[in-house]
């Protein structure tokens, strides 16, 4: 007679298993671009914010996002299966958790959630939905192995994904603040140079360059929040960001192990909570930032839980 507490643990493990897979830390961050990006696109401060017509496209599209995210860090693990047999052993794939097959269904089953869900809020939305899919896999089968464009490919998943939150009111806002987008591109196309560095470590060179794209990311917000007159709100959110971003980047560009690039990598992908929540607070006020502010713990536990990188 089987024991029934194995096959409790073996549903649990291999659950476990897919949560590691989707990075539920990273898909925190995703949901807060979406936010993000709802807030520039005015929504927030429509009569019936916080209604019930007012919340289910904002949750729609914040399951789209989960389904985006989460189809495209899983497929990046399947066709990273035998590298990470070598360098990431412990991963799902390489550790047979998981096998292959279940992944690449796991994926498909993601990203198809996450096109569904944006077209339920409107045929805008469903454009960049698409779009951050073929990306996501153009990313993981081939852009990341380019040295250039293998960053910007990344860069441009991000700002896809801005994009889909201001899609929720159409074609207007993204007409208007379209070109928001090239400053994810640009944030995450750092940490994506960066982060090859983060297993066997590397030189300063990326990471100054980094720093640098770092900082016009940081004034490029606080020029946008000076145009909304929100210069002295956004201000904090600001400080913040440029605190969590450049205190374990300027530790690895003193010395540039893999552990020390791996931290300014994840402290990077985390404080993409921070960011959005500026933008938010450049575009609709302190409250919508503090909303999107309050996602940041909620990302670190799960950092703590789950591989960030």
């Amino acid at each position: 007679m089987k024991n029934p507490d194995l096959g409790v643990s073996y549903i649990g493990n291999k659950l476990l298993g897919y949560l590691r897979l989707m990075r539920p830390a990273n898909i925190v961050t995703a949901v807060a671009d979406i936010l993000a990006g709802i807030a520039i696109s005015g929504f927030w401060q429509v009569p019936h914010t916080f209604t019930a017509d007012w919340l289910l496209p904002v949750l729609c599209l914040a399951l789209a996002t989960c389904g985006l995210y989460g189809g495209g860090v899983v497929f990046n693990d399947v066709f990273d299966a035998q590298l990470d047999s070598t360098e990431r052993p412990e991963r799902p794939i390489p550790s047979g958790i998981v096998s292959k097959t279940q992944a690449v269904i796991l994926g498909i089953y993601l990203l198809s959630i996450g096109v569904l869900a944006a077209f339920t809020v409107n045929p805008t939305a469903g454009f960049p939905a698409l779009l951050t899919a073929a990306a996501a896999l153009i990313y993981n089968k081939w852009g990341k192995h380019r040295d250039v464009l293998g960053p910007i490919n990344m860069g441009i998943c991000r700002g896809l994904n801005l994009l889909l939150g201001m899609s929720i009111t159409g074609d207007d806002a993204l007409l208007q603040f379209g070109w928001l987008a090239l400053v994810p591109v640009l944030y995450i196309g750092a940490i994506t140079m960066i982060s090859r560095d983060e297993v066997h470590g590397g030189k300063t060179g990326p990471l100054k360059t980094a720093a640098l794209m770092y900082g016009i990311v940081c004034l490029t917000i606080l020029g946008i929040a000076a145009m909304q007159h929100r210069i002295v709100e956004a201000l904090p959110f600001v400080a913040l960001f440029s605190f969590l971003i450049y205190k374990p980047l300027l530790k690895a560009m003193k010395e540039p192990t893999g552990p020390n690039i791996g931290k300014s990598v994840k402290g990077g992908i985390i404080a993409l909570i921070v960011m959005n929540a500026a933008w938010a607070t450049a575009f609709a006020g302190v409250v919508p930032g503090l909303i999107i502010l309050a996602l940041l713990p909620v990302s670190i536990g799960l950092g703590k839980a789950f591989a960030v990188t």
